[in-house]
């Protein structure tokens, strides 16, 4: 019998923004003690909260989900705690949802039917770095920035990059990428085993304990079926990483275009003449237009192109002379260069601010980030149509993407108090997503299912691989205990 049974309560993508009130325990109160009891037994007082603050932070990441705070957030110190902790939800039927930086952006920590929250900040060790083979193990409470922080004196950095400084097992559950994907792959080529507590407390290494081979033909990819389960099949306690060494020097480059075509033309020269680049994003009128508003910038409001390129000093330079060329032959102008740090982090700014440039468009507004992926050949067409159905239908929706790849985001601005609006927006994205699957496309490059893209994930892959994902997921977790409601 679940002791904290709630009815279930979906989140729904129509709905963005308002939070949902705090459950009350229905259960017996002295039934309720008892749970808690025992989990404190495993993490003590401090490591076991029921105050309505932390369940709400617990119940939300940045998305536009409404909160849907857990029934008792617990902070477990090392995997013999959160194995103990399992074994005690999995033995009362609790629900078990997976908590590391709250930065995902699809609805994938809302406790839909209440239940236990496994914060995992606590647990925040760099183990085992193995400089001379390029790998690293981290626990869940260590983030992008903290690994590289860490590594800084040692010629290595860990390059996947969402932007967001995101735990590094909450990446690897979503499968998170970013603005380096093209030249370093994303989260799921960069790990190469990772720790798992699974639902009913046991523990599992997915390429055997201890193992670390840049490369195996052993048996089934138990390792990627976890990379991108979303907290559904396990909690992951530990991830071992790939490294690479720092390059020698890097360049960077912004150059604008006449038309989305042609920027994408020239990515894809850019590919296929081999340069091993190592950002190439777009950014569209519109965001340009915001960025130069908000930085105090003076680009020009046309498709534009972020480059970044990684390698010796006598490969950049002709790297750099291949890639002008090609930008030149497709009409790219207004080029300007920038190598020293200083130099680079000051014309990346306009990039990394695009967040908070497109919300300044609309003070006081949210901002709702969509994310669908093509094959590149598609992205002018996409991207045209994406823009004509902005317009049409009145919605400030300013595009940036990781171009190299064909994943692009709207990022969508709304008065999240207007039903007309939201009512559009949430039209606009699901036409979106229908948009990018009929072109061979997926419903999301980077930020994964969560809530409520379940619909578009069936869509995608049909309904015998759904069958055979329900089937996986029923084997590792036959009591529907982790995370559920999310993916599927």
């Amino acid at each position: 019998m679940i002791l904290f049974r709630q009815a279930l309560r979906f989140s729904s993508p129509r709905l963005p923004f308002a939070c949902g009130r705090c459950r009350r325990y229905s259960a017996k109160t002295g039934a309720v003690e008892r749970v808690i009891s025992e989990l404190r037994s495993v993490s003590g007082d401090e490591g076991v909260s029921v105050g309505s603050a932390v369940r709400e932070q617990h119940g939300r990441d940045e998305s536009v989900h409404r909160c849907l705070p857990p029934d008792v957030v617990v902070f477990p110190r090392s995997v013999d705690e959160v194995s103990a902790l399992a074994k005690i939800c999995h033995h009362h039927q609790l629900p078990i949802i997976p908590f590391g930086t709250g930065t995902g952006l699809e609805g994938g920590v809302g406790a839909l039917q209440g239940g236990v929250c496994f914060s995992l900040r606590k647990m925040d060790q760099v183990l085992d770095l193995h400089q001379e083979d390029f790998d690293v193990t981290v626990e869940p409470g260590v983030t992008r920035k903290g690994l590289n922080s860490y590594l800084r004196d040692t010629g290595l950095w860990f390059p996947v990059d969402p932007g967001a400084d995101a735990s590094l097992c909450g990446m690897a559950a979503t499968s998170a990428s970013g603005t380096n994907a093209v030249r370093y792959g994303t989260m799921r080529e960069n790990v190469l085993n990772l720790e798992v507590v699974l639902a009913d407390g046991t523990v599992l290494h997915t390429a055997g304990r201890g193992r670390r081979p840049r490369k195996t033909s052993a048996g089934y990819n138990l390792t990627n079926l976890f990379v991108g389960s979303e907290g559904t099949l396990g909690i992951i306690t530990k991830t071992t990483l790939r490294l690479y060494g720092i390059p020698e020097s890097m360049v960077s480059a912004v150059c604008s275009f006449p038309s989305v075509q042609s920027a994408v033309d020239s990515t894809v020269q850019i590919l296929q003449a081999g340069v091993p680049i190592a950002r190439i994003e777009f950014l569209d009128d519109v965001m340009i237009n915001a960025c130069n508003r908000f930085n105090n910038l003076s680009y020009a409001i046309t498709p534009t192109l972020f480059l970044e390129f990684h390698g010796s000093s006598k490969s950049m330079e002709e790297q750099v002379s291949i890639t002008e060329e090609i930008t030149r032959d497709n009409g790219g102008s207004d080029f300007a260069w920038a190598e020293d740090e200083e130099s680079r982090g000051r014309l990346w700014k306009a990039r990394h601010d695009a967040w908070y440039a497109a919300l300044a468009l609309r003070p006081g507004c949210k901002a709702y980030s969509t994310d669908v992926c093509v094959p590149i050949s598609r992205l002018p067409q996409i991207i045209v149509e994406t823009k004509e159905d902005l317009i049409s239908n009145n919605l400030t929706g300013p595009i940036a993407g990781h171009v190299g790849d064909g994943n692009f985001h709207c990022i969508m601005v709304l008065d999240p108090n207007d039903p007309d609006e939201v009512e559009r927006v949430h039209s606009f994205t699901e036409r979106l997503a229908r948009r990018a699957l009929a072109m061979d496309g997926t419903c999301t490059g980077e930020h994964g299912i969560g809530l409520g893209k379940r619909a578009l994930l069936r869509e995608e892959v049909g309904p015998l691989a759904i069958e055979v994902m329900k089937g996986l997921k029923a084997t590792l977790d036959p009591k529907n205990l982790m995370n559920p409601g999310k993916v599927l």
